[in-house]
């Protein structure tokens, strides 16, 4: 399993400080103001950054880093992956999952047939998609709701597909 998830993006200073913008990627922020360390990624360099203040500018958390004084010095930050480790990840309510958990899982169906597996959860309109690939490489989007998919066990790494006449 994942241990360290992306949990916002940097965008632009805000005021005189050096403080800046972080965008929550979970729509969640409450993890994000208790924050004491974080790791920004930009490209393949990742810095670890001590956390000295945070404060709201919603939609967005004000975060002031150790070391960073300066609007200049804060927009080189900007664009930025705010990476925390699993455990200040924004906390999961019952029947939720982290969407890098359920990338790999081998879907069935009730017979135990394998299906194919999730390559990827994407975000619609209408909520979430799950990108099945199937055996032969093709790829199905399938709406992640419990009426198309029942039990989800990330320890098996398997879930289970009710209605398999939706990759038809």
């Amino acid at each position: 399993m994942l241990e360290r998830f992306v949990a916002g993006i940097t965008g632009q200073p805000f005021g005189l400080k050096g403080f800046i913008k972080v965008r929550s990627l979970s729509g969640e922020i409450e993890h994000l103001l208790t924050l004491k360390t974080v790791c920004l990624r930009q490209g393949e360099k990742e810095r670890v950054f001590t956390v000295e203040e945070t404060g709201l500018a919603l939609p967005a958390v004000l975060m002031k880093f150790a070391g960073i004084e300066s609007p200049e010095a804060a927009k080189t930050l900007s664009g930025a992956e705010l990476l925390v480790e699993r455990e200040q990840a924004a906390p999961l309510r019952e029947g939720e999952f982290y969407i890098e958990d359920l990338k790999g899982l081998e879907v069935t169906d009730g017979s135990g047939e394998r299906l194919g597996s999730v390559r990827d959860v994407l975000e619609g309109g209408g909520g979430f998609l799950v990108e099945l690939e199937m055996p032969s490489g093709e790829r199905r989007l399938i709406p992640f709701r419990n009426e198309f998919f029942g039990e989800i066990d990330l320890q098996k790494g398997k879930a289970l597909l009710h209605a398999r006449w939706i990759l038809e």
